[in-house]
């Protein structure tokens, strides 16, 4: 009999056809567990099974009685239901406290502060505190967040109190109530891809982050792997990264961590109990080709990938940002980009029509740009190359956006 993985994930993307593919490549049989009430695709030839990512306790008791081998999640609040799921299947996974501690960066501030991480100063702003006070309360320069959104959605960096004061406005027109604070970390990114067995940390790639992160606003544009960083940082970034995973608690599944480095050594930024997301995972490959998702679904499943290795050649993604708001109507110069060397695709996934809003309303982007080669500095320099063939045209939207409350 095969076996059978459980997916939660929000939407048929492109990660999930990759879940979906390696699957059949492995012939396990994959159920999607999304928050759609109608699936329009059915590309597992199964029904879906429909579920509310914010209404845990009712989502599992629709998935009691049934049979699977594994569980897996794209997304962060996916994860959360993934893991009270797997705890009442009885599947190997992440303990849902851990995956709610990734989930509220005041927790896991609080976790890491605990096991004697390096922590940045950090207060979280109580439902109805006045902003005056907690303008006065924080020291500067200081970065706000929304407690649960990810992303780099809603992060805002403030020099003074009359920044703070926007800024706590801003987010609160998002409609998020809760708002934690900290001092701003200087210094250089990083990601980290990794897998967790039984509680044990398995690195599978360091991103560098070459483009500076130092606000008003946070976006990811380009990641590469292998890091070009000396040994000794590499090091001390991993270390950071086994040290956050044992203070949430995550037990079972991949890891996504996110990390900067000055001259006082590692801060831990934000943990996240689901592999990289979207087309990102891309640029990550092991041996024969084997895509992450793979390796995530074989992990799940039980089986020993502690001797997998990325694949020698290095990597990158570009994230192309969306540079202002307005409705996506074309872009030119995709063959161009597409022809640069080191290049091995460029996806825009912007539609016509497509109401865009940038950072930090929302955390969405034009598309994607991939690139690889046998040094890093290669793949960094065809990434920019690539992204400077695209003219991208962006008309002036008729009404200011309006996030949802």
């Amino acid at each position: 009999m095969s076996k059978r993985l459980l997916l939660f994930a929000a939407t048929t993307g492109y990660q999930i056809r990759v879940f979906a593919d390696a699957a059949r490549r492995l012939g396990v049989d994959l159920t999607l567990a999304t928050d759609r009430c109608h699936v329009m695709e059915d590309p597992w030839g199964d029904r879906a099974v429909a579920v509310k990512f914010d209404r845990v306790a009712e989502s599992v008791d629709a998935l009691r009685g049934l049979r699977f081998d594994g569980v897996a999640a794209v997304g962060d609040q996916p994860a959360v239901l993934a893991a009270e799921a797997a705890a009442a299947l009885g599947i190997p996974f992440h303990p849902p406290r851990a995956a709610r501690a990734c989930h509220d960066k005041y927790r896991a501030r609080q976790l890491y502060q605990a096991a004697g991480m390096r922590v940045p100063d950090f207060f979280r702003v109580a439902p109805g505190e006045d902003p005056g006070a907690a303008a006065a309360r924080a020291s500067y320069p200081c970065v706000l967040k929304p407690l649960g959104l990810s992303a780099s959605r809603g992060v805002i960096r403030a020099n003074n109190q009359a920044e703070f004061l926007a800024a706590f406005a801003r987010i609160s027109r998002m409609g998020e109530r809760k708002i934690q604070v900290e001092s701003y970390i200087d210094g250089r990114e990083f990601a980290v891809e990794g897998l967790v067995a039984k509680g044990c940390f398995q690195a599978l790639a360091i991103f560098d982050k070459p483009d500076p992160l130092e606000g008003p606003f946070f976006e990811e544009t380009i990641y590469v792997t292998p890091s070009r960083e000396p040994g000794e940082v590499q090091r001390a970034l991993l270390e950071a990264a086994a040290c956050a995973v044992r203070a949430l608690g995550l037990w079972h599944g991949p890891v996504h961590a996110e990390l900067r480095w000055n001259r006082e050594g590692a801060w831990m930024l934000e943990t996240a109990a689901r592999p990289i997301g979207g087309l990102c995972a891309r640029a990550l490959r092991f041996a024969d080709g084997m895509p992450l998702e793979e390796l995530i679904i074989r992990h799940a499943l039980g089986e020993d990938v502690s001797g997998a290795r990325r694949e020698q050649a290095a990597a990158g993604v570009m994230m192309i940002p969306i540079p202002k708001d307005g409705v996506f109507e074309s872009v030119e110069g995709v063959e161009r980009a597409q022809a640069v060397a080191a290049i091995e695709d460029v996806v825009i996934t912007a539609k016509e029509g497509q109401r865009l809003v940038p950072l930090p309303e929302s955390a969405s982007y034009l598309g994607f740009i991939f690139a690889r080669s046998d040094r890093a500095e290669e793949v960094e320099a065809a990434l920019r190359r690539a992204h400077g063939e695209l003219r991208f045209q962006i008309a002036t939207a008729l009404e200011t956006f309006k996030p949802s409350s």
